[in-house]
């Protein structure tokens, strides 16, 4: 199991957790808005870190937006693995053709 593979499961754990003792539960318990609009901030700052050209707090940022993501997929019920499925089904196929099949 990858990290990615076990944070998604732990955030899956935290569905039921109580919103006082876990980050993970107060978000989810906030609704998917919620979780996508701090996906959101999360990704603004990983750009700003581009924009500024800090490396170290690009990648700080970077796990926040990882994190982020996973928690708003768990929100919305979409997991990890339907996402990782996609990716593998785009494997190998150019972006540009990916985007001309989408139209």
């Amino acid at each position: 199991m990858t990290t990615l593979e076990r944070l998604a499961a732990t955030i899956e754990a935290r569905k039921s957790a109580d919103p006082d003792s876990s980050w993970t539960a107060k978000l989810l318990s906030k609704g998917a808005q919620k979780c996508a609009q701090k996906f959101g901030e999360e990704a603004i700052e990983a750009c700003m870190a581009v924009a500024k050209g800090d490396r170290e707090n690009l990648v700080y940022e970077s796990a926040d937006v990882l994190y982020h993501l996973l928690v708003m997929l768990a929100a919305e019920g979409v997991a990890l693995g339907e996402v990782l499925a996609e990716l593998e089904r785009r494997e190998g196929t150019s972006g540009i053709a990916e985007k001309a099949a989408r139209r």
